[in-house]
């Protein structure tokens, strides 16, 4: 998903992935999942089978643990701020865990296709010295909308052949 928001001077376009669902939502899903599993494991057990117990525990631990590791990946995001100066990216989960500077009038775009019609095109802000890619896990539609928001602000400096799709 990608969001932009224009604040007096500066374009800030956030990219993140799609989220099917939220944290909150994800716990209802396992406490649902959770109640007839564990009265079934305690049925079992108060018939002798105690050793359901811990196998039931382990499988709901480690699909709670499988959910929560979903939801932390789709809290990634990039965050691309544009001013007059200077383009700063920021990228992390909660909050930003990597920062990029790249000076305004040297920054550009490379726009390299994607490599599967199902796929998007690969864009990376770069300037003289540093290199970065964006919206690497966006969707076809979100990084062509995202190709576009950078469009506006900054040169393609460098865009691949078409030829270099691999079908």
């Amino acid at each position: 998903m990608v969001s932009s928001s224009r604040q007096e001077r500066s374009l800030v376009i956030v990219a993140k992935p799609n989220h099917s669902s939220t944290w909150r939502n994800n716990q209802l899903v396992l406490l649902m999942i959770a109640i007839p599993s564990l009265g079934a494991a305690l049925g079992f057990s108060l018939l002798g089978a105690w050793p359901i117990l811990p196998f039931a525990g382990a499988e709901l631990a480690a699909l709670g643990g499988a959910l929560y590791y979903v939801n932390w990946k789709l809290e990634y995001r990039h965050v691309i701020t544009l001013d007059a100066d200077q383009v700063l990216i920021d990228k992390g989960h909660y909050a930003p865990r990597r920062r990029y500077r790249i000076d305004r009038d040297q920054a550009a775009l490379a726009v390299t296709p994607e490599r599967h019609p199902w796929e998007g095109p690969c864009l990376t802000v770069h300037g003289r010295q540093d290199r970065v890619v964006v919206g690497d896990f966006l969707n076809r539609d979100d990084a062509l909308s995202l190709l576009a928001l950078l469009r506006k602000e900054l040169l393609v400096r460098t865009h691949s052949p078409v030829s270099q799709r691999r079908v």
